[in-house]
Protein backbone atom coordinates (compact mmCIF):
# COMPACT_ATOMS: atom_id res chain seq x y z
CA UNK A 1 0.00 0.00 0.00
CA UNK A 2 1.18 3.44 -0.69
CA UNK A 3 2.50 5.71 2.04
CA UNK A 4 1.77 9.68 2.51
CA UNK A 5 1.80 11.93 5.09
CA UNK A 6 -0.30 13.05 7.61
CA UNK A 7 -1.17 16.45 6.47
CA UNK A 8 -1.22 14.27 2.88
CA UNK A 9 -3.98 11.75 4.33
CA UNK A 10 -6.19 14.78 6.16
CA UNK A 11 -5.73 16.68 2.29
CA UNK A 12 -7.40 14.09 1.06
CA UNK A 13 -10.15 13.53 2.98
CA UNK A 14 -11.53 16.65 2.64
CA UNK A 15 -10.97 17.00 -1.21
CA UNK A 16 -13.09 13.42 -1.08
CA UNK A 17 -15.69 15.19 0.94
CA UNK A 18 -15.83 18.40 -0.97
CA UNK A 19 -16.21 16.54 -4.19
CA UNK A 20 -19.03 13.82 -3.03
CA UNK A 21 -20.55 16.49 -1.14
CA UNK A 22 -21.53 19.81 -2.19
CA UNK A 23 -22.21 21.25 1.27
CA UNK A 24 -18.79 20.65 2.75
CA UNK A 25 -16.94 23.87 2.65
CA UNK A 26 -13.60 25.49 4.27
CA UNK A 27 -13.40 28.59 6.30
CA UNK A 28 -10.75 30.17 8.59
CA UNK A 29 -7.24 32.32 8.30
CA UNK A 30 -5.03 31.58 5.46
CA UNK A 31 -6.42 28.74 4.69
CA UNK A 32 -7.22 28.95 0.19
CA UNK A 33 -3.79 31.15 -1.28
CA UNK A 34 -1.76 30.55 1.77
CA UNK A 35 -2.72 27.09 1.92
CA UNK A 36 -3.08 26.73 6.08
CA UNK A 37 -0.52 27.68 8.75
CA UNK A 38 1.08 24.45 8.12
CA UNK A 39 0.04 23.83 4.96
CA UNK A 40 -2.56 20.71 5.04
CA UNK A 41 -5.53 22.62 2.72
CA UNK A 42 -2.25 23.48 -0.28
CA UNK A 43 -4.04 23.19 -3.56
CA UNK A 44 -7.78 23.01 -2.94
CA UNK A 45 -8.05 26.74 -3.32
CA UNK A 46 -7.35 25.97 -7.00
CA UNK A 47 -9.80 23.00 -7.41
CA UNK A 48 -13.21 24.68 -5.34
CA UNK A 49 -12.73 28.35 -5.66
CA UNK A 50 -13.29 30.58 -3.29
CA UNK A 51 -17.23 29.89 -2.15
CA UNK A 52 -15.95 26.68 -0.46
CA UNK A 53 -12.64 27.80 0.51
CA UNK A 54 -13.30 30.75 2.32
CA UNK A 55 -10.40 32.68 4.02
CA UNK A 56 -11.21 34.83 6.89
CA UNK A 57 -10.32 37.79 9.05
CA UNK A 58 -8.64 36.76 12.39
CA UNK A 59 -11.49 36.30 14.43
CA UNK A 60 -11.91 32.70 15.96
CA UNK A 61 -15.26 33.93 17.75
CA UNK A 62 -16.81 35.30 13.88
CA UNK A 63 -15.42 31.62 11.76
CA UNK A 64 -17.00 29.77 14.75
CA UNK A 65 -20.51 31.75 14.53
CA UNK A 66 -20.23 31.60 11.03
CA UNK A 67 -19.94 27.78 10.81
CA UNK A 68 -22.43 27.42 13.26
CA UNK A 69 -25.31 28.93 11.43
CA UNK A 70 -23.81 27.28 7.93
CA UNK A 71 -24.56 23.99 9.79
CA UNK A 72 -28.05 24.42 11.33
CA UNK A 73 -29.23 25.97 8.15
CA UNK A 74 -28.08 22.22 6.04
CA UNK A 75 -24.11 23.05 5.23
CA UNK A 76 -21.53 20.95 6.79
CA UNK A 77 -18.58 23.55 7.40
CA UNK A 78 -14.68 22.57 8.32
CA UNK A 79 -12.97 25.43 10.31
CA UNK A 80 -9.35 25.53 10.93
CA UNK A 81 -8.35 27.09 13.90
CA UNK A 82 -4.37 27.71 13.36
CA UNK A 83 -3.16 26.84 16.80
CA UNK A 84 -5.73 25.03 19.52
CA UNK A 85 -4.55 27.55 22.18
CA UNK A 86 -6.85 29.99 20.02
CA UNK A 87 -9.87 27.72 20.52
CA UNK A 88 -10.12 29.67 23.95
CA UNK A 89 -11.49 33.23 21.69
CA UNK A 90 -14.52 30.78 20.28
CA UNK A 91 -15.56 29.14 23.71
CA UNK A 92 -18.68 30.70 23.70
CA UNK A 93 -20.17 29.73 20.17
CA UNK A 94 -18.65 26.14 20.38
CA UNK A 95 -19.68 25.03 24.47
CA UNK A 96 -22.71 27.31 24.60
CA UNK A 97 -24.33 27.31 21.15
CA UNK A 98 -22.40 24.73 18.71
CA UNK A 99 -22.61 21.91 21.67
CA UNK A 100 -26.34 22.88 23.05
CA UNK A 101 -28.56 23.85 20.31
CA UNK A 102 -29.82 20.10 19.47
CA UNK A 103 -30.80 19.34 22.85
CA UNK A 104 -32.10 22.91 23.15
CA UNK A 105 -34.24 22.58 20.54
CA UNK A 106 -35.33 19.49 20.99
CA UNK A 107 -33.69 17.56 17.96
CA UNK A 108 -35.15 19.74 15.85
CA UNK A 109 -31.89 21.07 14.56
CA UNK A 110 -28.13 19.42 14.37
CA UNK A 111 -25.42 21.20 14.25
CA UNK A 112 -22.67 19.12 11.54
CA UNK A 113 -19.50 21.03 11.90
CA UNK A 114 -15.83 20.24 12.10
CA UNK A 115 -13.45 22.18 13.86
CA UNK A 116 -10.00 21.14 12.96
CA UNK A 117 -7.12 22.40 14.98
CA UNK A 118 -3.01 21.79 15.28
CA UNK A 119 -2.07 21.24 18.76
CA UNK A 120 0.89 20.11 21.07
CA UNK A 121 4.65 21.36 21.25
CA UNK A 122 7.73 20.54 19.48
CA UNK A 123 8.23 23.36 17.47
CA UNK A 124 9.64 26.23 19.76
CA UNK A 125 6.42 27.68 19.27
CA UNK A 126 6.16 28.89 23.27
CA UNK A 127 3.64 29.50 25.92
CA UNK A 128 0.92 30.52 23.41
CA UNK A 129 1.22 28.53 20.56
CA UNK A 130 1.67 25.01 22.28
CA UNK A 131 -1.25 23.66 23.77
CA UNK A 132 -3.03 20.58 24.17
CA UNK A 133 -6.52 21.64 25.17
CA UNK A 134 -8.59 18.41 24.62
CA UNK A 135 -9.49 17.77 28.35
CA UNK A 136 -11.78 20.74 27.64
CA UNK A 137 -14.25 19.58 25.28
CA UNK A 138 -14.50 15.88 26.55
CA UNK A 139 -16.28 17.71 29.80
CA UNK A 140 -18.69 19.31 26.80
CA UNK A 141 -21.69 17.11 26.82
CA UNK A 142 -22.45 17.93 23.16
CA UNK A 143 -19.33 17.69 21.78
CA UNK A 144 -17.04 15.07 19.92
CA UNK A 145 -13.79 14.70 20.39
CA UNK A 146 -11.11 13.04 18.13
CA UNK A 147 -7.14 13.03 18.03
CA UNK A 148 -5.58 10.55 15.44
CA UNK A 149 -2.25 9.11 15.73
CA UNK A 150 -1.32 7.78 12.00
CA UNK A 151 -2.09 8.86 8.77
CA UNK A 152 -4.70 5.79 8.20
CA UNK A 153 -6.46 7.04 10.92
CA UNK A 154 -6.52 10.83 10.88
CA UNK A 155 -7.59 10.02 6.68
CA UNK A 156 -10.94 7.80 7.97
CA UNK A 157 -11.52 9.64 11.51
CA UNK A 158 -11.65 13.20 9.13
CA UNK A 159 -14.06 11.28 6.70
CA UNK A 160 -16.35 9.49 9.64
CA UNK A 161 -16.01 13.36 11.72
CA UNK A 162 -17.43 15.06 8.30
CA UNK A 163 -20.21 12.92 7.76
CA UNK A 164 -20.99 13.50 12.15
CA UNK A 165 -24.12 15.45 12.22
CA UNK A 166 -22.82 16.54 15.63
CA UNK A 167 -20.31 19.25 16.07
CA UNK A 168 -16.48 17.42 16.58
CA UNK A 169 -12.92 19.03 17.55
CA UNK A 170 -10.32 17.02 15.60
CA UNK A 171 -6.96 17.68 17.20
CA UNK A 172 -3.72 17.03 14.83
CA UNK A 173 -0.49 17.25 16.78
CA UNK A 174 1.94 19.40 14.82
CA UNK A 175 4.81 16.67 14.54
CA UNK A 176 2.49 13.93 13.46
CA UNK A 177 1.92 16.27 10.00
CA UNK A 178 5.14 15.13 8.39
CA UNK A 179 5.00 11.31 9.80
CA UNK A 180 4.20 8.69 6.84
CA UNK A 181 1.94 5.74 6.56
CA UNK A 182 0.04 3.16 4.78
CA UNK A 183 -3.34 5.17 3.91
CA UNK A 184 -5.59 3.19 0.96
CA UNK A 185 -6.42 5.74 -2.12
CA UNK A 186 -10.15 4.70 -1.44
CA UNK A 187 -12.90 6.30 0.32
CA UNK A 188 -13.40 4.61 4.28
CA UNK A 189 -14.31 5.92 7.42
CA UNK A 190 -12.52 4.80 10.54
CA UNK A 191 -16.09 4.86 13.20
CA UNK A 192 -15.98 7.11 15.91
CA UNK A 193 -15.95 5.35 19.31
CA UNK A 194 -13.69 2.48 18.32
CA UNK A 195 -10.18 2.64 20.18
CA UNK A 196 -7.37 0.31 18.53
CA UNK A 197 -4.55 -2.04 20.20
CA UNK A 198 -1.48 -0.89 18.15
CA UNK A 199 0.73 -3.28 19.52
CA UNK A 200 -0.51 -6.26 21.35
CA UNK A 201 1.50 -7.09 24.48
CA UNK A 202 1.23 -9.01 28.04
CA UNK A 203 3.01 -7.21 30.83
CA UNK A 204 1.97 -3.85 30.82
CA UNK A 205 -1.09 -1.53 28.90
CA UNK A 206 -0.33 1.64 27.61
CA UNK A 207 -2.98 3.69 26.75
CA UNK A 208 -1.80 6.63 24.68
CA UNK A 209 -2.85 9.39 22.30
CA UNK A 210 -2.18 11.28 19.82
CA UNK A 211 2.03 11.99 19.10
CA UNK A 212 2.32 9.69 22.53
CA UNK A 213 1.45 6.64 20.63
CA UNK A 214 4.86 6.64 18.56
CA UNK A 215 6.87 7.37 21.28
CA UNK A 216 4.61 4.58 23.31
CA UNK A 217 5.32 2.11 20.36
CA UNK A 218 9.24 3.21 19.93
CA UNK A 219 9.18 2.59 24.23
CA UNK A 220 8.00 -0.69 23.21
CA UNK A 221 10.11 -1.50 20.77
CA UNK A 222 13.00 -1.12 23.74
CA UNK A 223 11.37 -2.85 26.13
CA UNK A 224 10.85 -5.72 24.76
CA UNK A 225 14.72 -6.51 24.57
CA UNK A 226 14.34 -6.48 27.71
CA UNK A 227 11.71 -9.20 27.80
CA UNK A 228 8.74 -7.00 28.60
CA UNK A 229 6.34 -7.27 26.25
CA UNK A 230 3.97 -3.93 26.41
CA UNK A 231 0.58 -3.58 24.45
CA UNK A 232 -0.33 -0.11 23.32
CA UNK A 233 -3.61 1.00 23.13
CA UNK A 234 -4.62 4.62 20.81
CA UNK A 235 -8.69 5.74 21.92
CA UNK A 236 -8.75 7.60 18.82
CA UNK A 237 -11.60 9.40 20.14
CA UNK A 238 -11.73 10.65 23.22
CA UNK A 239 -15.63 11.44 23.11
CA UNK A 240 -17.06 8.96 23.00
CA UNK A 241 -14.93 6.91 24.37
CA UNK A 242 -14.23 3.05 23.87
CA UNK A 243 -14.04 2.10 27.17
CA UNK A 244 -14.37 -1.56 26.12
CA UNK A 245 -11.11 -2.18 24.46
CA UNK A 246 -9.39 -0.67 26.67
CA UNK A 247 -10.84 -2.46 29.80
CA UNK A 248 -9.95 -5.36 28.13
CA UNK A 249 -6.48 -4.84 27.78
CA UNK A 250 -6.06 -4.08 31.04
CA UNK A 251 -7.50 -6.66 32.25
CA UNK A 252 -5.38 -9.17 30.36
CA UNK A 253 -1.80 -7.44 31.35
CA UNK A 254 -2.86 -5.86 34.78
CA UNK A 255 -0.90 -2.85 34.61
CA UNK A 256 -1.73 0.37 32.89
CA UNK A 257 0.49 3.35 32.27
CA UNK A 258 -1.97 6.28 30.47
CA UNK A 259 0.73 8.58 28.68
CA UNK A 260 -0.70 12.17 27.16
CA UNK A 261 1.07 15.62 26.56
CA UNK A 262 -1.33 17.84 28.06
CA UNK A 263 -0.63 19.13 31.70
CA UNK A 264 -1.67 16.05 34.31
CA UNK A 265 -3.64 18.24 36.16
CA UNK A 266 -7.26 18.08 35.10
CA UNK A 267 -6.14 15.88 31.97
CA UNK A 268 -7.61 13.21 30.01
CA UNK A 269 -5.81 10.46 31.86
CA UNK A 270 -7.55 10.98 35.28
CA UNK A 271 -10.35 10.46 33.20
CA UNK A 272 -9.43 7.52 31.89
CA UNK A 273 -8.01 6.19 35.33
CA UNK A 274 -11.78 6.82 36.57
CA UNK A 275 -13.17 4.52 33.96
CA UNK A 276 -10.69 2.09 34.29
CA UNK A 277 -11.24 2.06 38.34
CA UNK A 278 -14.54 1.84 37.91
CA UNK A 279 -14.60 -0.91 35.49
CA UNK A 280 -14.07 -4.92 36.13
CA UNK A 281 -10.74 -4.34 35.31
CA UNK A 282 -10.08 -3.00 38.88
CA UNK A 283 -10.11 -6.23 39.73
CA UNK A 284 -7.14 -7.65 37.92
CA UNK A 285 -4.52 -5.15 38.12
CA UNK A 286 -1.15 -5.82 39.66
CA UNK A 287 0.16 -2.46 40.28
CA UNK A 288 -1.50 1.29 40.78
CA UNK A 289 -3.10 2.81 37.97
CA UNK A 290 0.17 5.47 36.40
CA UNK A 291 -0.18 8.59 34.74
CA UNK A 292 2.58 9.97 32.49
CA UNK A 293 1.91 13.96 31.39
CA UNK A 294 2.79 16.91 30.67
CA UNK A 295 4.00 19.18 33.66
CA UNK A 296 1.64 21.69 35.18
CA UNK A 297 3.98 24.44 33.71
CA UNK A 298 3.30 27.22 29.93
CA UNK A 299 5.39 25.10 27.56
CA UNK A 300 8.71 26.97 27.35
CA UNK A 301 10.13 28.24 24.51
CA UNK A 302 13.89 27.16 25.07
CA UNK A 303 13.94 23.61 23.56
CA UNK A 304 15.35 21.86 25.97
CA UNK A 305 13.06 22.96 28.62
CA UNK A 306 10.29 22.45 26.07
CA UNK A 307 11.30 18.94 25.97
CA UNK A 308 11.29 18.21 29.56
CA UNK A 309 7.96 19.83 29.85
CA UNK A 310 6.36 16.66 28.03
CA UNK A 311 6.60 12.79 28.15
CA UNK A 312 9.44 11.50 25.54
CA UNK A 313 9.94 7.91 25.04
CA UNK A 314 12.71 7.30 27.50
CA UNK A 315 10.13 8.42 30.67
CA UNK A 316 7.96 6.02 28.91
CA UNK A 317 10.39 3.41 29.23
CA UNK A 318 11.32 4.71 32.88
CA UNK A 319 7.48 4.55 33.79
CA UNK A 320 6.60 0.87 32.55
CA UNK A 321 10.34 -0.53 34.45
CA UNK A 322 8.64 1.15 37.34
CA UNK A 323 4.93 -0.38 37.22
CA UNK A 324 7.07 -4.13 36.60
CA UNK A 325 8.72 -3.28 39.71
CA UNK A 326 5.66 -2.13 41.58
CA UNK A 327 4.09 -5.56 40.99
Amino acid sequence: MREITFAEAIREALRLEMRRDSRVFLIGEDIGVYGGAFGVTIGLLEEFGTERVRDTPISEAAITGTCIGAAITGMRPVMEIQFMDFIALAMEQLVLQAAKMRFMLGGKVSVPMVLRTPAGSGTGAAAQHSESLEAWFVHIPGLKVVMPSTPHDAKGLLLASMRDNNPVIFVEHKLLYKTKGSVPEDDYEVPLGVAEVKRPGRDVTIVATSIMIPRALSAATKLAAEGIEVEVVDPRTLKPLDTDTISASVSKTGRVLIVHEACKTGGIGGELAAQIAESDALFYLKAPIKRLAGLDIPIPYNRTLERHAVPQEENIVEAVRDLMAAG
